[in-house]
C-alpha cells in the first residue's frame, strides 16, 4: 500500500483548521475555516473522491479523528462521504479508549506502535492509506520517509503562522510533480510523488 497525504495548505505552509472556526485554535490561531471559500467542488471534489475510491484505509491523528467523527457519520449521498463512512479507520492516540472509537470501523494505534503499524500496512498489497489533516502525525510520517504521495491544495492566502506538516529538520526530501490543476477559486491542486 502507499501513504497518500492530502492537505489544504496556505501559501505560507499552514494546514491548521481549514474547515471551521473552532476546529483547532491551538497557539491562538484565529483563522479557522480559512480554506472554505477556496473549495471548488468540480475540481477538488472529483479528485479527492477518485483518490478515496483507490484507498483502503483512512489514517488520522486524534484531533482530526474526533472532528471528523462528529461531522461525517450524519452525511451521505456522494461518493466521498459514502467511502469515508465505510472505510477502515486507524486513529493514532494514547488517550482515546475503545468507547471513544465511535466512527466505525475504527482501530486505535498507540503512539509507541505508530511507525511499526504504518510500515506493516504499507507492506500489504492494496491501494492507498489516505491521510488528511493530522499535522503532527504527518510530520512524523514525512520524517520517517513513510509518505509516497502528497496531494496539496495550495490556496491563495497567507495566514502568518499556524501548524504545518513540514519539520524544520534539515532533511531534503525530493518529490516529483505528477499533476497540477487550477481550481476556479485560484487554488492549485498539486499531486507529488516521492522521488526514490
Amino acid at each position: 500500500m502507499k501513504t497518500l497525504i492530502t492537505e489544504f495548505i496556505s501559501l505560507d505552509g499552514v494546514v491548521q483548521a481549514p474547515g471551521g472556526a473552532d476546529e483547532d485554535n491551538d497557539g491562538g490561531f484565529t483563522h479557522g475555516g480559512w480554506s472554505m471559500k477556496y473549495f471548488d467542488p468540480d475540481v477538488m471534489g472529483s479528485m479527492y473522491a477518485e483518490l478515496a475510491e483507490q484507498s483502503e484505509i483512512l489514517l488520522q491523528g486524534r484531533r482530526t479523528y474526533q472532528v471528523s467523527a462528529a461531522a461525517w457519520p450524519s452525511r451521505s449521498g456522494d461518493p466521498f462521504t459514502d467511502w469515508i463512512n465505510r472505510v477502515q479507520k486507524y486513529v493514532v492516540s494514547n488517550t482515546l479508549t475503545e468507547k471513544d472509537a465511535i466512527w466505525n470501523p475504527t482501530t486505535i494505534i498507540r503512539g509507541a506502535d505508530f511507525m511499526k503499524t504504518v510500515s506493516e500496512l504499507r507492506a500489504r498489497p492494496g491501494g492507498y492509506i489516505y491521510v488528511y489533516g493530522s499535522a503532527t502525525m504527518v510530520r512524523s510520517l514525512l520524517d520517517a520517509d513513510l509518505v509516497d504521495e502528497l496531494l496539496l491544495t495550495i490556496e491563495p492566502i497567507i495566514l502568518g503562522g499556524g501548524k504545518t506538516i513540514f519539520a524544520e529538520n534539515g532533511k531534503a526530501v525530493p518529490f516529483t510533480l505528477e499533476s497540477s490543476v487550477k481550481a476556479s477559486t485560484g487554488a492549485q491542486v498539486c499531486r507529488y510523488v516521492r522521488a526514490r
